[in-house]
């Protein structure tokens, strides 16, 4: 799923009724999921938030809170709200939307990795996935390139287009091969080529829910079954 603020209601405003088909896809595809997630994306540094944070949608805009597990019954106290990077917010956001007794582990790796790393990265999250009892769902929070229209938030680069249309192949068909070689114009590159760690030498199966590029941004939606 995408990184996309504007999936959340209150932050779109009179844009929801234009991204409502990417908003549906998104709780489609997480709704797939088992009651325990890791969540995967991209931020400054590496990091590991546990399914007890709590955080909020203030820094865009609105105070729309979301917690990474069902709540405990105590409301947190102000001090306890971190200031979560972006793809924790989502993955809280649509956890709340889709399963609520859900938890959410947010695995955050820095965004400048190269390719090598982003893969071996994948394969140790395998490795633990595999030791665990339980079913686990993976969910990969990312964007595409954000430069595809003149009103795009990057700027117009059209030759953009061709990288974009290479990731949106490569996550229709379980393309891993091509995902190890995304450009750095693909804005959640890293987090893509951990799932191609992750789920290599492929899934066993794929469905497209919806690739469009509202914005100027490129967004896919879908699910893989490892």
């Amino acid at each position: 799923m995408p990184s996309a603020p504007l999936l959340v209601p209150e932050l779109a405003g009179a844009a929801a009724a234009e991204v409502a088909d990417l908003e549906a896809a998104v709780r489609e595809a997480a709704a797939l999921l088992p009651q325990r997630w890791i969540a995967v994306g991209t931020g400054s540094e590496d990091c590991v938030l546990d399914s007890n944070a709590v955080g909020t949608f203030a820094g865009f805009g609105v105070d729309v809170p979301v917690r990474l597990s069902p709540p405990c019954g105590i409301p947190p106290e102000v001090s306890a709200v971190s200031e979560l990077p972006l793809c924790a917010l989502m993955a809280g956001w649509v956890r709340g939307q889709t399963e609520p007794e859900a938890t959410v582990q947010v695995r955050v790796y820095r965004g400048d990795h190269a390719a090598d790393t982003a893969l071996a990265c994948g394969r140790k999250l395998r490795a633990e996935i595999d030791l665990l009892p339980e079913p686990i769902g993976v969910l990969i929070i990312a964007d595409g390139a954000n430069t595809l229209t003149p009103a795009a938030p990057g700027g117009h680069h059209p030759e953009d287009a061709d990288a974009q249309l290479v990731l949106d192949d490569a996550l229709a068909t379980g393309g891993v091969a091509a995902l190890t070689r995304l450009p750095e114009q693909i804005r959640g590159r890293v987090a893509f080529q951990v799932l191609a760690g992750l789920t290599e030498p492929g899934p066993r199966s794929v469905k497209e829910l919806y690739r469009a590029a509202p914005y100027g941004v490129g967004y896919f939606a879908g699910v893989w079954q490892p």
